[in-house]
């Protein structure tokens, strides 16, 4: 099957993980496929990303290039895996792009060393054909990261231009977020971030705002199961990691700012487990915005046909 070619014209996210470092069994670590044009760009590489896009007929070797958000351990973490997989998938002679602000470079450097005796078995087993030699781990494309309001050219391939905007993470620095535009179609990614009012002026008017989300109440939940169970460790992190990242009603304000056509959540934190977590999830944005909202899971594929301002959701997992 081919299902870069099934799909329409236009862009399309593809959800490949949703979720955060956290087990979530309906949210893999952050991966999300942008498709266009026959083309596939990946952004982020996160845990089990590239197996879910194997499930759902999206062969890894139609993978054109990488591109990463902060270098935080879940978004990085299946990186040679699927580096490994795109080559021989698709007997690639040139390594994989992978596109990031300063800091790329040694991520880059350290997989290449960690898959270097890999690659030499895959083409002393298989051969040149289909694992040509040349082909083999990942090259850092480092671009500037830019400086307040402003964005960074990334990408440009045919009809798809991708740039680069500042986002809020510390002390997780650089971190970026990606503006994706397809003809008349455009995505905004935040990557990992408070809530920043230059969000909203990137992705004003977008067709889709892919932001992350991370509800305070349930994590309060969380650390107050964490102390009860003798846990002082996990609490810490718990209550650490509300100060550098969006809880949902903020990023639904930035959304109606921006007045762009869909909110959709990602790198979900925490796990939507039981009955009415999603609902506790989204606890007041209905209050601040009033447009469409979708809280992704791995499998999750919104379309933007091109010549069109509709806006499509359904799973593919």
């Amino acid at each position: 099957a081919d299902r870069i070619g099934e799909l329409p014209d236009g862009l399309h996210a593809l959800f490949c993980g949703a979720g955060a470092p956290l087990p979530d069994p309906a949210r893999s670590g952050p991966c999300l496929a942008l498709i266009a044009e026959g083309r596939m760009v990946v952004i982020d590489a996160g845990s089990n990303g590239v197996r879910n896009l194997q499930r759902m007929g999206f062969a890894p070797g139609r993978i054109d290039a990488v591109l990463l958000t902060p270098f935080h351990s879940d978004h990085i973490d299946g990186l040679g895996e699927l580096a490994m997989l795109r080559w021989v998938g698709g007997a690639h002679t040139e390594p994989l792009p992978v596109y990031g602000p300063p800091g790329v470079e040694a991520v880059v450097q350290g997989f290449n060393q960690a898959y270097r005796q890999d690659a030499g078995y895959r083409t002393a087993h298989h051969g040149e054909a289909i694992a040509p030699a040349s082909g083999s781990g990942l090259v850092a494309h480092p671009f500037e990261l830019p400086e307040d309001a402003a964005r960074a050219p990334v990408l440009l391939a045919g009809d798809i231009e991708v740039t680069a905007f500042a986002v809020g993470h510390a002390p997780v620095a650089p971190a970026v977020g990606y503006h994706v535009r397809f003809r008349d179609r455009t995505v905004v990614v935040s990557g990992d971030t408070i809530a920043l009012d230059r969000i909203a002026e990137h992705a004003a008017k977008a067709d889709l705002l892919i932001h992350e989300g991370l509800s305070p109440a349930l994590v309060g939940r969380l650390t107050e199961a964490a102390t009860a169970a003798g846990q002082p460790r996990t609490a810490t992190i718990t209550r650490d990691i509300l100060d550098y990242h969006t809880a949902p009603i903020d990023a639904a304000r930035l959304a109606a700012t921006a007045g762009i056509g869909m909110l959709v959540f990602h790198h979900v934190v925490p796990p939507l487990l039981v009955p009415g977590a999603e609902a506790a999830f989204l606890d007041g944005v209905d209050e601040v915005w009033s447009g469409p909202v979708v809280v992704a899971r791995d499998g999750t594929l919104i379309s933007l046909p091109a010549g069109s301002r509709s806006i499509s959701h359904s799973e593919r997992l």
